[in-house]
């Protein structure tokens, strides 16, 4: 009876800070595509990003989000910064943007919203979800760090290398095309 009740209320615990997670996310998320400023856009990435990554914890895939924090934060956001700091883009906010794409982006959010939404209800509806289905999926072992780095390290090194080449490249390109002017 104990071991239930407190199954219960760690399952209360993850759904409320899932929650105030996604909230967080969302409020940076819209943040990101409103301000003006963009050192302040890439700085609120840096929070939605965050938040992916405590989605990944709070879900068991703490691999997953480290490996969030390393990669996106540690070093795309990087690549970002000095991307706009290295181009000389105004640090300040924008007095002259335009506007002219709002109704078809307003459109495109909601045709989306609408597709998820659609996504999540078939979902619902599957044969699994009253439980009497079991997935082939859930039988198998789950797969280890281990196994995820091999993989990583040996069937997908050169596609690895090849995108941190890619990420030197336009690092330098910035460099080389901020200091012509």
């Amino acid at each position: 009876m104990t071991a239930t009740l407190a199954t219960a209320e760690t399952v209360v615990a993850q759904n409320v800070f899932f929650y105030l997670i996604a909230a967080v996310m969302v409020i940076a998320a819209l943040r990101v595509v409103t301000t003006s400023n963009m050192v302040h856009a890439a700085l609120y990435l840096v929070v939605v990003l965050a938040g992916v990554a405590a989605q990944f914890i709070l879900l068991g895939a703490e691999f997953v989000g480290v490996t969030q924090v390393l990669v996106y934060i540690g070093a795309v956001i990087v690549l970002f910064l000095f991307g706009i700091m290295l181009t000389r883009a105004k640090v300040g906010a924008e007095d002259g943007l335009s506007h002219d794409n709002v109704v078809p982006a307003i459109l495109t959010a909601v045709l989306l919203l609408l597709v998820m939404g659609f996504a999540v209800v078939d979902f619902a509806k599957a044969p699994w979800s009253d439980g009497t289905l079991v997935i082939d999926a859930l039988d198998r072992a789950p797969t280890t760090v281990e196994q995820v780095s091999d993989s990583i390290f040996s069937t997908y090194i050169v596609a690895f290398e090849a995108i941190s080449v890619l990420l030197l490249a336009a690092l330098i390109g910035a460099i080389v095309v901020a200091r012509k002017e």
